[in-house]
């Protein structure tokens, strides 16, 4: 982290890919590298209508360029989605701690995507395939409200190759090409053919997906202790001064936004918004 918080780093955005009819992915050079880790967030500015808090989806690998995956949902972001090539945006951060990939070596890992969800999981992805013999296997599980709205859909075939890994990928509502699994993404997580207690769960997506993964994974065997939620609700300032990303004591700019659900199970508002 730069050693004043509040300067965004001047950043030239390089490329604008569509990815769904409401998703688009920003990838950007700032002028000084960025280090970060998987599940760390930054604060993207957009000069002259504001900033808003966003987890890279690019590789932690990568310094001198940065995607960031973006739902077209307010403001600044719909000002983003309106952007092309060549403007200058700013960047501040990285903030939070990020997923525990140390804690995770040796066991399995299901990393659990709904919607725009899976857009902060790709740089724990990203990491998992550069490092993919430190960790007994990778699950990837994926689900979107139709086929329009899967996430990554041209990344799923190379997902799928390594021996280590498996992609499960199912949708709310099927269209009449769709020939794959139809239901809420939670249906992919009733049963395993190894001992979940050792494996990690990492998930991110909307927080009553959240609440039925946290719930569906506890009554499969998984242990609290080993689930982990992206909760990027409410996040403002990144600092954990604002006060409005708390859940009890925790901060989530500060403390997670990967927070362990065994840390937060004992707080009423955990899943609330």
């Amino acid at each position: 982290m730069p050693e004043n918080v509040y300067r965004p780093i001047r950043t030239e955005l390089l490329e604008v890919k569509p990815e769904t009819p409401t998703i688009k992915t920003f990838r950007m050079a700032p002028d000084e590298p960025i280090a970060f880790r998987a599940g760390q967030f930054v604060q993207l500015t957009v000069p002259g209508i504001g900033e808003a808090p966003f987890t890279p989806s690019s590789s932690p690998s990568v310094r001198d360029e940065m995607e960031i995956t973006i739902l077209k949902t307010g403001l600044v972001t719909d000002t983003l989605h309106e952007l092309e090539a060549g403007v200058d945006l700013g960047l501040r951060g990285p903030f939070g701690k990020g997923y525990p990939t140390e804690k995770m070596k040796g066991h399995p890992v299901v990393v659990v995507g709904g919607g725009v969800g899976l857009a902060p999981l790709r740089s724990l992805l990203h990491h998992l395939f550069e490092n993919l013999q430190d960790y007994e296997r990778v699950d990837i599980k994926v689900g979107a409200r139709n086929p329009a709205e899967l996430l990554y859909r041209d990344k799923f075939e190379a997902w799928a190759g390594p021996d280590e890994v498996s992609l499960d990928v199912t949708v709310d509502i099927p269209d009449e090409g769709w020939t794959g699994k139809v239901g809420v993404v939670t249906t992919l997580l009733e049963s395993f053919d190894y001992d979940v207690e050792d494996a990690y769960v990492v998930s991110c997506g909307p927080l009553i997906m959240l609440r039925f993964v946290t719930l569906t994974c506890l009554n499969a065997g998984f242990k609290s202790e080993h689930i982990y939620l992206s909760m990027n609700r409410k996040m403002s300032c990144g600092l954990g001064k604002c006060g409005r990303c708390n859940i009890g004591p925790y901060y989530l700019c500060k403390d997670g936004p990967d927070i362990c659900y065994d840390t937060i199970k004992d707080y009423k508002d955990a899943f609330s918004l």
